[in-house]
C-alpha cells in the first residue's frame, strides 16, 4: 500500500491543504493520505501554535465523510522533543511494515532540505510527492541531489503533482480570523464555525 504522509501544523487546515491532499492521492497513485499534525514543529519554536487537540479537531471536521482515503495520524504527539520528519517516518515504518510511505511537500520546501534533520537518509529512503508553490520553481531529482551534494549516480524518487491555482496560507487565515474577517470558502464550513465558536486566533 502506498501512503502519502502530509505533515504540517494545520493551524488551521484550509482548502489548499485539502486540494493538495486529493490531487497528490490521485496523481501519485496513493492509496491513502495520512495527515500528520506537528506537535512541536522545530521551525516554530518561538511562535504560538494552537493546541494539538484543537488542530486535530479541525482536521477531523474537515475530513468527515472522506475517511476511506484520508486519516489523521497523531504519532508526533506521542513522543517528546521536536517533530522531525525523518523520526516520524522511521517510527511509522516500524509500526506499519510493508507500507510504502511517501512524503508530500511543497516546492518551496526543497531549497531548505539541507537544513532538515538527516536529509540524506530521508531522500534515500522516501519518495517525495512535490506540489507547486507560486514563486518556488520545482526542482528535478538531479537538482535535489546536487543541492544535498549526493553522488551524481544517486537515484532519488520524486513525483511532481499539478494543482489548480490556489494560494492559501494558514498565517493569513489566522490574521483574518483575528480581525473578525470572513473565512467563507477558504476552508470547510465546519472548520470555520469551529474557529468562530472557540474564538481561535483572537489573542
Amino acid at each position: 500500500m502506498r501512503v502519502g504522509i502530509f505533515g504540517g501544523t494545520f493551524d488551521p487546515v484550509h482548502i489548499g491543504h485539502l486540494i493538495m491532499a486529493e490531487q497528490s492521492r490521485e496523481q501519485a497513485r496513493l492509496d491513502r493520505v495520512w495527515f500528520v499534525p506537528s506537535a512541536r514543529p522545530p521551525h516554530k519554536r518561538d511562535v504560538a501554535v494552537t493546541s494539538f487537540a484543537q488542530r486535530v479537531e479541525m482536521l477531523s471536521l474537515a475530513l468527515v465523510g472522506r475517511e476511506n482515503h484520508f486519516r489523521i495520524e497523531t504519532i508526533e504527539n506521542d513522543r517528546s522533543g521536536p517533530s522531525y520528519t525523518i523520526d516520524t517516518l522511521v517510527e511509522l515504518r516500524r509500526l506499519h511494515p510493508g507500507v510504502d510511505f511517501c512524503l508530500m511537500v511543497g516546492s518551496d520546501c526543497l531549497p531548505d532540505l539541507p537544513k532538515w534533520s538527516r536529509p540524506h537518509e530521508l531522500l534515500r529512503t522516501t519518495e517525495l510527492v512535490v506540489s507547486p508553490r507560486v514563486g518556488s520553481p520545482s526542482m528535478t531529482a538531479a537538482q535535489v541531489a546536487e543541492l544535498l551534494r549526493l553522488p551524481a549516480d544517486e537515484i532519488l524518487r520524486i513525483t511532481h503533482v499539478d494543482l489548480p491555482h490556489t494560494e492559501f496560507a494558514s498565517r493569513d487565515l489566522r490574521a483574518r480570523a483575528a480581525a473578525g474577517r470572513s473565512l467563507l470558502w477558504m476552508m470547510p464550513e465546519s472548520v470555520e464555525v469551529y474557529i468562530r465558536e472557540n474564538r481561535l486566533y483572537r489573542g
